[in-house]
Formats: structure tokens, C-alpha cells, sequence
């Protein structure tokens, strides 16, 4: 029984009143594996990033049509620097305003459509792989152009490929429109590039050139790691690789037309003219010059370099077992990944194998994301609509796809763990008390979600509630559902 509540809890996503009893729960987590729907219907309902793209396109090409907004010509010669800077402003302002509206929208039916995959799911372990890596490669919705794109970020380049290949996963976290535009890749451009040297001139105070936000974010979060090995002129030569990729259909004024960009909306497109020419030199090895296949030979040694072996051990050791993971652990899962080329589902195999994973108590302290699922799962005859989920996790410091930075919310328990936090939580679990249906018999339920592992403790306090109400709110934050 222990071992099945380990499954719900550690693995899954929160225990269930009719827990799975038997010996074969290790087989099961590999099922699930198997099982992964990486598109329900849910999902599969919302709008696509082609949908949120072509909404700001067309929206943008109106104000355009009504004179609100004019283009940027490639050769700004034709109109002065404080004229640039106005039209720029004004172009701005109206993308914010968009933004502020229609992509809010998308974003909440975004995180409803997350939370009740989570919480309906059978496969709930590989839910929360997907979870993992969407805050792996995070991107947020602190910038307002991000919106509608975060958690399409998730579903589209995260979902399809937890069970495969690291570097197939790389390639479509980095490369989809979400996080070029969130790591400002759109922006970059190749100071050789013939775009910038038709455009640049050498009185011009501010001219294009690179950005190296993307480059940096993958060698330091994505792939290698902080001390991976890689240096500054390692992150410049990275970023120069890079330029070119931008998102079709944001822009598609004259500056488009003059590229001949892509006319489709919301695709990660490679644009020559925008490409630093020559060959690139990155963590000691030398890179053709091959244009859009330049990034890719690049990103994939990334994927298969044993300092990103090591990061993506500790990592995920880390969010599986606790703060301090063994190095037994870290090892097997780093071995693994450098001898299966990064294989995800071979990775996965390894954690649901080993020993020190399937020791009790739980000890890792659940995020405020991770301990609503589990008590939506707990509860499954209710539901959290609306504005209700994202204000509840807002209030709690863990708004979905709103780290704050591309390092993601933190998974240690000081990141969770503070008076401050608990008191919101302890609030939280007394709202919820009052709108939860189906918890008259709180000492049964309690019984049932945690058969071995209830304390003495958290029975006499539930006993000892003054009304049902106050006995689920007890439960919600005893340690049992405080911790995996």
C-alpha cells in the first residue's frame, strides 16, 4: 500500500480515494508512459498559435490599412529618427492594448484547459513530466506579446516529445514561436547580415545587431548549465548561429515584404538576410557555415554534451527525490542519458527503478500548483472554473507560465516554504472548504487517500474539528497533502 501511495505522490500528481493496491505500480508508472496522450480533446480544443498569430496580424494589418500605424521601411532613410521613434511607440501601444485584452483570454483558457488535463488524468506521471519540462524550458506571460503563446509554448513544443529524444524536445522548446519572441530572437540580427549592412550606417546612433538572450538561456537552463564549461565568447558565437530564426506573420509590413518572409502566421521561420554569415566556434568545436542548419548541428552536441547529461540528472533527481538527491541517483540517470542518447522514456525507467525513490516518508514540499491538482484529484466531483484557478494561484506566488525569468519557479522546498506562504495556503484550504463538495466524512477520506501513511497526529486534529468544513481544511494542509 505504501508503495502504490509513493506511485500517487512522488510520480503522479496527487492520491485518489480509489487507490490502486498491489505490488505491480512500477509496471503501471511504465504504462503510463505508454499511455501519454500528448493532445486531448481538451487541448486540441483551444486555439492554435497559427489562430493567435493570425488574430495579431489581422489586427495589426487594420491599423495599418486605417493610417493608425505605418510601416517601418528597411531603409529608414525616408523618414527621420524622432518620426522612427513615434511610429515605433505607437506600434507598441496598440500591441500592449491587444494583448491586454484577447490574449488574456486565450491565457485563462489555457491554464483551465492545463488544470483539468491534470486533474482528469490517467496517466498523471507523465503529466507531470510535462509539467517539468514546460519549466524547464519556461517561458512568462510577464512579458504582455507572451500571453497567448505560453501555454500553447507547453502544448505544442513540450507535449509531443516528453517521450522522446532530449535533443528533438531542445530543438522544438527553443525554436517554437514562444520563446523567440520571449528571449527577444526576434530582435537579433547578424551584424554582417544582409539586412543590417543595407540598414546600418556609421553615424547612426542605434543600428541592428545581435541579442544573445536566447543563446545564453540555452547553454545556462536548457542544456549545459551554469558551470557547463561554455564561456562569453562561447554565448556570442552561439547567438550569431542563431540569428535568423523569427516568427512569421508578426510582422508583415515592409520590412516583411523586402525579406520575402514567410506569409504564414505564427511559424518559426529561418530568414538568410537576417543570418550572420561564416563559420561559428562554440564549446571548442568548429561549425560550417550552413545557414539554418548551423543552429541545429549546434543545438544538437548541446543536447548530447555530458555537462547537459549532468544538469538534466540533478535536476530531475532533484524534483523527484528532494532537495539533496543521493549521488547513487544522479549517476544512474546520468549514465543513462549519456549511453541511450538521451532518451526520455529510458530516463523515466531509471527513476521508477530506483531504490531510493520508493523510500517513505514524503519529503519533497509540493509547489501551489502541484497541491492544487492533488486536491482537485483528492475531490474529483468538483471543478475550479473561470477567473477562480489563476487568481488562487496568483495569491499564492505560482501563477502558470509567470516565473518571472527563464529559470523557471524554483524546486527546492525554501522556494515554497515561508510563514507567509503557509498562511496563504492555510487561507486557500478555508475557501476551499467552504466549495468543496462531497467531504461529510472527512476521517474516511483521509483514511482512504493516505491508507499507510496517515499520522497519528493528523487523525486526532481531524477528529477533533469542530465541523466537516474545518476537518477538510485541517487535511488540506497536514503534512499528508503538504508533501510528496
Amino acid at each position: 500500500m505504501i508503495a502504490a501511495q509513493i506511485a500517487a505522490n512522488r510520480f503522479g500528481l496527487g492520491a485518489v480515494v480509489r487507490v490502486k493496491n498491489g505490488a505491480d505500480v512500477k509496471n503501471d508508472l511504465k504504462r503510463q508512459l505508454r499511455d501519454f496522450d500528448p493532445r486531448p480533446d481538451v487541448l486540441a480544443a483551444l486555439p492554435n498559435t497559427e489562430d493567435v498569430s493570425r488574430l495579431t496580424g489581422e489586427y495589426l494589418d487594420g491599423l495599418r490599412a486605417q493610417g493608425v500605424i505605418g510601416d517601418m521601411p528597411v531603409n529608414d532613410s525616408a523618414i527621420t529618427p524622432q518620426e522612427k521613434r513615434k511610429r515605433a511607440a505607437e506600434l507598441q501601444k496598440h500591441i500592449r492594448k491587444f494583448f491586454g485584452k484577447s490574449a488574456r483570454e486565450f491565457y485563462l483558457k489555457a491554464v483551465n484547459a492545463r488544470l483539468e488535463t491534470a486533474v482528469e488524468s490517467k496517466t498523471d506521471f507523465a503529466e507531470r513530466l510535462v509539467h517539468f519540462w514546460a519549466n524547464h524550458f519556461a517561458i512568462s506571460v510577464d512579458k504582455p506579446l507572451i500571453s497567448g503563446f505560453a501555454g500553447l509554448h507547453e502544448f505544442e513544443a513540450i507535449r509531443p516529445h516528453v517521450m522522446g529524444k532530449f535533443a528533438d524536445l531542445l530543438r522544438s522548446a527553443v525554436l517554437h514561436p514562444g520563446m523567440l519572441l520571449y528571449l527577444d530572437q526576434v530582435q537579433s540580427i547578424g551584424a554582417q547580415s544582409r539586412l543590417a549592412l543595407a540598414v546600418n550606417r556609421p553615424r547612426r546612433k542605434r543600428k541592428l545587431g545581435l541579442n544573445e538572450n536566447l543563446a545564453r538561456e540555452i547553454l545556462e537552463l536548457h542544456t549545459l548549465g551554469v558551470n557547463g564549461g561554455y564561456n562569453q565568447s562561447d554565448v556570442t558565437a552561439f547567438a550569431n548561429a542563431l540569428t535568423g530564426w523569427t516568427v512569421s506573420g508578426l510582422s508583415r509590413g515592409a520590412v516583411a515584404r523586402a525579406l520575402n518572409i514567410d506569409n504564414s502566421y505564427g511559424q518559426p521561420v529561418f530568414v538568410n538576410a537576417l543570418h550572420q554569415p561564416g563559420p561559428a566556434r562554440v564549446m571548442g568545436k568548429a561549425y560550417a557555415a550552413k545557414s539554418r542548419q548551423q543552429s541545429i548541428d549546434i543545438l544538437d552536441d548541446l543536447a548530447r554534451h555530458p555537462a547537459t547529461a549532468n544538469h538534466i540528472a540533478q535536476k530531475l533527481a532533484q524534483h523527484f527525490y528532494g532537495d539533496n538527491p543521493p549521488d547513487t541517483l544522479v549517476k544512474r540517470l546520468r549514465d543513462d542519458f549519456a549511453n541511450n542518447d538521451g532518451d526520455l522514456q529510458s530516463l523515466y525507467a531509471v527513476l521508477i527503478d530506483s531504490p531510493e525513490l520508493w523510500q517513505a516518508p514524503a519529503s519533497k514540499f509540493k509547489t501551489p500548483w502541484e497541491w492544487t491538482i492533488s486536491i482537485m484529484r483528492a475531490f474529483p466531483d468538483n471543478q475550479l472554473t473561470g477567473r477562480l484557478p489563476a487568481n488562487l494561484l496568483r495569491s499564492m506566488n505560482h501563477i502558470p507560465w509567470r516565473p518571472g525569468s527563464p529559470a523557471g519557479y524554483g524546486d527546492k522546498d525554501a522556494d515554497w516554504i515561508s510563514p507567509d506562504a503557509l498562511y496563504k495556503r492555510v487561507q486557500y484550504a478555508n475557501l476551499l472548504a467552504v466549495r468543496l463538495k462531497g467531504t461529510d466524512d472527512i476521517q474516511d477520506i483521509a483514511e482512504k487517500l493516505f491508507p499507510a501513511t496517515l499520522s497519528n497526529t493528523t487523525r486526532v486534529e481531524i477528529a477533533r474539528a469542530a465541523s466537516p468544513r474545518q476537518a477538510l481544511a485541517l487535511l488540506l494542509v497536514s503534512p499528508e497533502f503538504l508533501r510528496r
